[in-house]
């Protein structure tokens, strides 16, 4: 089946102000930029958006954050996004921030129609608090639920037509366990080739978990904090 579409207004059919999005990437690598963009130009509203973090305050998630489109976010980290910091003080955005690994697993349980499982990440802490708790073998562990959403919108190296995926390197992220956790997948890819150009054993996501595909532009793969040291005198 040809998942192709057209542009990436036109796979965002469907998102609607109120729904759940899961956002592939870390800080800003492997980023579904175009996607992003294109949620901020179609102005919806009222956004539940689970990803890692939240971009900063000019570049990636950021972008809806400061249009105020988002509603809530389930992160594991608020760093790098001084309007994130304001609106999460001020009350008007709702955080549920959840320990890295917990968020992972949290995506990946949602994927594999797991419910929920117990963790031992967060006994006896805040994370903790409100949440059913148990003993196994004399540790504590909590009781953490899966991740699901309405739309999950991921960026990949290569794809294609069929919606199989390749990450590059640290850029598959949370990206593929997010294209397994949702209603609707959308992958944006900077190579669209044909299904016979992808070795079957290279494939990170299969197909059958994306239901749209484009092929993204004008990638500017930024950098959050760009270090450099002074070379030394000859």
């Amino acid at each position: 089946m040809d998942k192709r579409v057209a542009s990436p207004a036109n796979a965002l059919d469907g998102l609607q102000d109120g729904m759940t999005i899961m956002s592939g990437g870390f800080g800003l690598c492997g980023n579904p930029e175009n996607l992003i963009r294109a949620i901020a130009e179609r102005g919806t509203r009222d956004l539940t958006v689970i990803s890692n973090n939240c971009g900063t305050d000019e570049f990636g998630l950021g972008l809806l954050l400061r249009n105020g489109q988002i509603r809530k976010m389930v992160s594991s980290y608020v760093g790098e996004n001084k309007t994130f910091e304001r609106l999460y003080l001020s009350g008007q955005l709702e955080v549920e921030l959840t320990p890295q690994g917990t968020l992972a697993e949290r995506i990946r349980a949602g994927g594999a129609g797991i419910p929920a499982f117990f963790t031992p990440t967060g006994f006896g802490t805040m994370v903790a608090e409100g949440k059913e708790t148990r003993v196994f073998d004399g540790r504590g562990y909590v009781l953490e639920h899966a991740l699901r959403a309405d739309f999950a919108i991921v960026k990949a190296w290569k794809g294609d037509h069929y919606g199989n995926l390749v990450f590059r390197k640290t850029s598959r992220n949370f990206n593929a366990m997010m294209a397994t956790a949702a209603k609707v997948t959308i992958a944006e890819v900077e190579q669209l080739v044909e299904p016979h150009e992808l070795d079957p054993d290279q494939i990170h996501t299969p197909g059958i978990y994306v239901q749209r595909i484009f092929q993204g532009a004008s990638y500017e793969k930024w950098i959050e904090q760009r270090t450099v040291r002074p070379r030394p005198e000859n």
